[in-house]
């Protein structure tokens, strides 16, 4: 195999071209495919090996063949997205991806779905201004059915495109839009500013997503035209990577695709950046407590000789503890976030900044706006110093060390590439870049396209609060001019379909078996008690370690809760010796991250570093540890932004779900209370807490060490050393929870007024976390009924209804305790019917249990996942993080493959029959209560409306 630079040498010296070279002799390209170029790897370089190719009907081929799992990851990028579309007809690129997932003409309706997760894949498509893609991982002796797949929505789609498929997934999207738009805090901020920032008619002038009015006006005619017009092979680039036979690969390809005519010919889209003839002000008034103000400059285009200094300038400015911004208003407490970024797209790119002010008496956005506008003018007067920009080129090499730790990461950069430069391996490339950025040439972006620039400034402020904007809306979206619509005809629809020589109704039969391969581990055990689990991974010169510490939510006593989120936050906010922003610069330089985070049972010291640092990387992460400066000013205002942080997520409807949750299913009991704490328990806080709990919980005793990359053990026991010698205080017991689940169904209705949606939930207790027992056939049980997109829960309420975006099922446990939560965000006209649909799945598989198909379908799905669970480091790390927090066997995930494998129909239909009659289940509504309440009332379950502890 090809493999990927892991010298040990300076990243300083890893700028140059990759290597391109003649294509290997030996494999017997087919005559309908042209070898285009190779790139082999090149040692101190960090690059993607790759072979481009050039199909007679224009469709481009990458291959970068990659053993070190037995996986492959597919990507079909075509060049279109929302900027091909017409005015009047938006939303139709993102449409047709949910359009390519409803069957073609030789594979059924939610086949497509079903047949990769059946063989234990994972697949998804995304859209965005510029670009459509589809993409699967799945096991190695998949891959000729992916491309199966791949090609027939490729050629044979537009006579299984139906009217009814149409109006189904219309309501899909507009459910979508709700979730993530309409119903979600500052959801619609993007549109808003796109419409003020580009012309009437320019294609970033409206969002991916598209308007209703323009879905509501077409039929599935002009969805096909738009097909049939970009969806060509000339048109996209099929990108193939992993553990790949290339020839066998080359004639795969060319008997699937070779066959499907060329598209209408494409032309490079025109650059079409925007200058603005004076400042626009613009108010979005929203469901929200917390106003914030972004301002955003037109600047160039993806790919403009100024892009890499406008993207350090977005860095300096805006991004990390050391930045402009952070220290100009977040540290001073003049706003509780604050932040700068450069939106860079194909045709046009757009300079933001932002700030938010609190939900109380700093939330005048005029006096935000003066303070962020001023801090840009202290930096056009100090500048930026050549130690900073050192900083941003350390954590740029080490990105991209890091992003080719997974086939999929390497392969989706190979296609974007090739997709808007034509060039697939940019690595080398954007780092020299990157390297050329000079502190003139930042000033020099800063003075070309922000300093004294026309502008657009966006207030976002509480409904009925107009008092707050930075100043009165100089620019409101003009009712838009929309065509005059043509209806298409079906004989506007002129295509020629693909002749064959085989029979494309037979799906390819799979390979020879694969395996995942569980990494081979080591544990070792320090004399304070410590104990480390280990797993060498050479596949990159980098290394992730977990030290876990017994400081959890759990450890946290009544009325303090959020204390364990508080200390770790703490414990970033610098050391006795040295700032946060002197450790910060350092970690950026060697291009490591630490974080500290707490859950429910643990504190963990999450690092990365590339395995050349991790020695100086650790250094810090004992300095960190063992020596935080615990200083009231930073305590003060982390518990501001604290306050503030509970604020803002009190304002989600998913939130207030989770929280009603809680407190239904486990009352005044610790579970029932967020680990993030209330308004009272942060307010009740203090700085002696905060060290107190650092006493008593961050101790040796009862701490663990996971760790996977490229460090031997010895070398690993030698860099810990800090820790072998560390003494300190017994851990901490932790005293059980019994807490009696309810006997008595009711629905809870918590109002979020004048929602577009609501969440409906049906939850109850289930059970503490295992790995071969009833928990672990509860979750087996559940995969037909709500675990994947094909199961009946979701098919019934988003593919036959048209209720949702998704609705699914799942277990959360932990080691006391266990729920089980069916969920779905819904159209608030459609709550009622959800409900019942709910119950009616639920009533029926608990009663009838799953088929014998669906047991085999549920078998190969799940027990065919494991080639795709080992493959990148913080995938191992996840996994020995489970083993030794649950201290499980070192071949659990194998006795699980022995469970699923011999468990009957009969066993699983009684777990089914036992934990998911809907009877058991309480029912959470998160809505318009105004509304709502009459209806739900009619559904003869005893209604409470509950109060959330915030």
């Amino acid at each position: 195999m090809s493999k990927i630079w892991f010298g040990a040498v300076s990243l300083v010296a890893l700028y140059g071209c990759s290597q391109t070279a003649s294509f290997d002799s030996d494999v017997q390209i087919p005559e309908n495919i042209t070898f285009v170029e190779q790139s082999i790897a090149q040692p101190n370089k960090v690059s993607i090996p790759y072979s481009k190719f050039v199909l007679d009907n224009g469709l481009t081929l990458i291959l970068s063949p990659d053993d070190s799992d037995p996986l492959v990851h597919v990507d079909v990028t075509y060049h279109v997205g929302s900027a091909r579309e017409q005015v009047g007809k938006s939303g139709f690129a993102h449409f047709f991806e949910h359009m390519m997932f409803q069957g073609s003409e030789h594979v059924g309706d939610q086949e497509h779905f079903k047949i990769i997760t059946e063989a234990g894949g994972t697949l998804n498509g995304t859209t965005n201004r510029d670009r459509t893609n589809y993409f699967e991982t799945v096991p190695s002796n998949q891959l000729e059915k992916v491309l199966w797949l791949e090609s027939d929505r490729m050629g044979f789609l537009i006579d299984a495109v139906s009217q009814k498929k149409f109006e189904i997934q219309r309501d899909t999207v507009k459910n979508e839009r709700a979730q993530n738009y309409d119903n979600r805090p500052y959801g619609l901020m993007w549109e808003r500013l796109g419409e003020a920032l580009y012309p009437e008619g320019h294609p970033y002038s409206w969002q991916t997503i598209g308007y209703v009015e323009d879905l509501d006006r077409v039929d599935v005619n002009d969805l096909k035209a738009f097909f049939l017009r970009w969806y060509g092979p000339n048109n996209a680039t099929l990108t193939i990577g992993g553990d790949i036979d290339v020839e066998q690969t080359l004639n795969w390809v060319n008997k699937y695709f070779g066959s499907i005519p060329t598209g209408p010919e494409v032309e490079k889209a025109d650059k079409q950046p925007v200058e603005l003839t004076k400042d626009r002000y613009i108010t979005l008034e929203d469901r929200i407590k917390q106003p914030m103000v972004m301002i955003g400059w037109p600047t160039t285009y993806r790919g403009e000789e100024s892009q890499a200094a406008l993207d350090t300038l977005a860095s300096v400015l805006g991004s990390g503890k050391n930045s402009v911004l952070y220290q100009e208003l977040v540290k001073s407490e003049k706003v509780i976030d604050a932040g700068a970024f450069h939106q860079c797209a194909e045709l046009s790119c757009s300079f933001y900044v932002y700030a938010m002010g609190d939900s109380g008496e700093q939330g005048d956005l005029s006096k935000i706006y003066g303070d962020l506008m001023s801090a840009l003018v202290d930096f056009k007067d100090t500048g930026v110093e050549e130690d900073k920009l050192e900083q941003i080129i350390g954590q740029a090499e080490s990105s991209a060390v890091f992003a080719l730790q997974s086939v999929r990461g390497k392969v989706t950069q190979l296609a974007s590439n090739e997709t808007f430069y034509g060039q697939p391996d940019r690595i080398e490339i954007q780092l020299e870049q990157l390297k050329s950025v000079t502190p003139e040439a930042v000033m020099s972006a800063y003075n070309s396209f922000v300093d004294g620039k026309n502008k657009v400034t966006l207030s976002v402020v509480p409904k009925g609060q107009l008092d707050l904007v930075v100043k009165p809306a100089n620019f409101v979206t003009p009712e838009r001019t929309l065509p005059t619509y043509k209806k298409v005809k079906n004989s506007d629809l002129e295509y020629t379909k693909a002749k064959d020589s085989f029979d494309r109704t037979q799906m390819p039969p799979v390979g020879g078996a694969v395996k995942g391969i569980m990494p081979e581990l080591y544990n070792v055990y320090l004399d304070n008690g410590i104990e480390i689990l280990g797993s060498e991974s050479r596949e990159t010169p980098t290394v992730e370690l977990q030290i876990m510490l017994p400081a959890g939510h759990r450890y946290v006593s009544k009325g303090k809760e959020g204390l364990a989120n508080f200390t770790s936050e703490m414990m970033q906010e610098g050391t006795t010796e040295r700032s946060i922003e002197t450790i910060q610069a350092e970690l950026d330089k060697l291009g490591s991250s630490i974080s500290f985070g707490s859950g429910n049972y643990t504190t963990t010291i999450s690092v990365s570093s590339l395995e050349k640092n991790l020695s100086q990387t650790l250094d810090i992460v004992e300095e960190m540890l063992f020596k935080p400066a615990f200083k009231q000013e930073d305590f003060d205002r982390i518990k501001k932004q604290s306050v503030e942080g509970l604020i803002y997520e009190h304002q989600k409807p998913a939130w207030l779900a989770s929280q009603a949750t809680r407190q239904i299913l486990f009352g005044r009991s610790t579970f029932g209370r967020s680990n993030d704490g209330t308004l009272q328990s942060i307010e009740s806080i203090q700085l002696d807490d905060v060290k107190a709990f650092y006493d008593s919980n961050y101790t040796p005793l009862g701490a663990q060490v996971v760790v996977v990359g490229d460090v031997s053990k010895e070398t690993l026991i030698q860099n810990l050393s800090f820790m072998s010698d560390w003494q300190g205080s017994d851990a901490p017991i932790l005293r059980p929870q019994i807490v009696k689940a309810k006997d008595t169904q009711h629905i809870y209705l918590i109002d979020k007024p004048k929602a577009p949606q609501s969440v409906v939930r049906l939850v109850r207790q289930g059970l503490p976390y295992d790995t071969v027992g009833e928990q672990y056939l509860s979750q087996l049980a559940n995969f037909n009924l709500a675990g994947n997109f094909n199961s009946r829960i979701n098919q019934n309420l988003r593919e036959d209804k048209g209720y949702t975006y998704g609705a699914s099922g799942y277990h959360a446990s932990n080691r006391e305790i266990g729920i089980i939560v069916f969920d779905a965000q819904v159209r608030a006209d459609s709550t009622i019917p959800s409900i019942q649909e709910l119950i009616k799945e639920m009533k029926q598989y608990s009663e009838g249990g799953m088929t014998s198909k669906e047991l085999s379908f549920m078998r190969l799905a799940v027990g065919q996942q494991d080639a795709l669970k080992y493959e990148t480091p913080s995938q191992k790390a996840r996994l020995l993080s489970n083993i030794i927090n649950y201290s499980l066997d070192e071949d659990y995930v194998e006795q699980r493959n022995t469970v699923l494998s011999n468990v009957s129909r009969s066993k699983l239909n009684d777990v089914a029959s036992k934990w998911f009659n809907p009877k058991d289940y309480q029912i959470i509504v998160v809505g318009d209560a105004n509304t709502l309440k009459p209806q739900l009332e009619k559904l003869d379950i005893p209604l409470i409306e509950l109060e959330i502890s915030k």
